[in-house]
């Protein structure tokens, strides 16, 4: 039997191996062999009746828990067996903690002891009360965005939505002995950067790694910030190629939307908000980088990502939300999710790194879109408007043009997009002259130039 995440072999019995049994027992527990050499060939032990006694008692006072030692014959000879149970609390060595995993014995240190000691103690990150902000801090419109996608989602009913903001606070789990929880203030509070910096996201357009041409960032609340930024990536960061099926019109963008918010959703659920750097979207011709802080167990890769597993949220409170509202699913198949949208739209697979504090997606589109064939359908007024406008803009001179009494509210819905980014979009088009405002706000209209 070859060593593993539960066996462990030497040659001879050492005083410092008891930082072995420190890892076994802080994770799934685990037996030492001695006499017995890492290739697995047996060596056998001369004093074992004076171990019997001494290394349960090493054992006992160095860690303050009992393993079962136990004399075994391995072909003639005599080994020892430490059989260490897993603990459910955390275990020191001389204020140490050691933890197995795979075959490898590894000192926890910075972020992942930190992870293991909540983890140990049933606390998270998000689950931490705030001693200094009340229920009567949040607003009733904190909760306007949370309440429409949750009853969209139909992981809540309508009962459910005319609760007050306590109650709903109360039912949702972010709220203990009265006081909000970090989820709480995270998701909902319109600023969560008073107590937690870098809780926000950025966007920056490359054309190559070193010349940034212009970047975004995204401040508020975690679902604002999650609706924000996909609306800013394919409104002003993603050129769609244009065409018709008639008179329909029809916009193909590099990436699906549906894997790309997958993703960014991802990111702002998981992220270990405690580092304070906030999540970094990098938005290249031909490729997408999905960047945030991260702590994963010390045997996850990239590979195991890759594969079927279990909802395993770090921020389990904020998921709970996200899920609520139908951002996310529960059962660890985002990826999977991500994966099916690539193949369906003949893109690349979402390609994972780990690093030991942080997670990047890269997403690389197989049919890069350049300005040059972006909007080749559009108007002859519209071509005074540089390559170089967001999407959104043309949507909202095609969408005015066809109803020039449209309110902003109208354009809004139409376009599924905020009513300030509509009004941007109209100062746009009347800065490049493309229209001209008839008349006041209410029973005026949008004047079209064709000049």
């Amino acid at each position: 039997m070859m060593e593993s995440q539960l066996v462990e072999y030497k040659a001879t019995w050492k005083d410092e191996y008891i930082k072995w049994i420190c890892g076994f027992a802080n994770a799934q527990g685990g037996t030492l062999y001695i006499g017995v050499n890492d290739d697995g060939s047996v060596v056998g032990v001369k004093d074992t009746k004076k171990l019997l006694e001494d290394i349960p008692n090493k054992v006992r006072e160095k860690l303050g828990i009992v393993v079962n030692v136990n004399v075994i014959e391995k072909e003639s000879k005599l080994c020892l067996e430490i059989v260490t149970q897993p603990s459910p609390f955390p275990i020191n060595y001389n204020g140490e903690y050691h933890y197995r995993s795979g075959a490898t014995k590894q000192l926890l240190q910075g972020v992942a002891l930190t992870q293991f000691l909540m983890e140990k103690t049933g606390i998270t990150w998000d689950s931490v009360l705030m001693d200094d902000l009340s229920i009567d801090d949040f607003r009733d419109d904190d909760f306007q965005l949370f309440r429409q996608q949750a009853l969209k989602s139909g992981r809540l009913d309508e009962e459910d939505m005319n609760l007050d903001k306590s109650q709903l606070l109360e039912n949702l789990g972010v709220v203990k002995k009265g006081k909000p929880m970090r989820a709480a203030m995270m998701v909902f509070h319109p600023n969560p950067e008073i107590w937690i910096n870098g809780a926000y996201v950025k966007i920056g357009y490359f054309e190559s790694n070193d010349d940034l041409r212009y970047w975004d960032e995204v401040h508020g609340p975690l679902l604002v910030q999650a609706d924000r930024t996909i609306d800013l990536i394919y409104t002003k960061y993603l050129k769609a190629e244009i065409s018709y099926d008639g008179v329909t019109r029809i916009e193909t963008f590099p990436f699906p939307k549906a894997a790309i918010r997958e993703a960014v959703y991802n990111a702002i659920v998981h992220k270990n908000y405690a580092r304070q750097i906030p999540i970094q979207i990098s938005v290249y011709p031909d490729r997408i980088y999905i960047s945030n802080d991260c702590v994963f167990s010390l045997d996850w890769t990239a590979e195991t990502l890759m594969q079927k597993h279990r909802s395993n949220p770090y921020n389990p409170n904020i998921a709970n939300v996200f899920f609520r509202a139908g951002y996310i699913e529960a059962w660890g198949r985002g990826i999977e999710k991500m994966c099916n949208e690539c193949r369906k739209n003949n893109v690349g697979m979402p390609e994972y790194t780990l690093r030991s504090d942080e997670i990047m997606v890269c997403f690389v589109t197989k049919h890069p879109i350049g300005s040059h064939n972006l909007h080749n359908n559009r108007t002859i007024t519209a071509q005074k408007l540089p390559d170089t406008v967001p999407v959104v803009v043309f949507k909202t001179y095609e969408a005015i043009t066809a109803n020039p009494y449209a309110t902003r509210k109208q354009l809004s819905e139409e376009l599924e997009v905020s009513e300030r980014t509509v009004s941007d979009c109209i100062a746009t088009l009347k800065k490049y002259g493309c229209m001209v405002r008839i008349g006041g706000n209410k029973g005026g209209h949008w004047k079209i130039i064709t000049e």
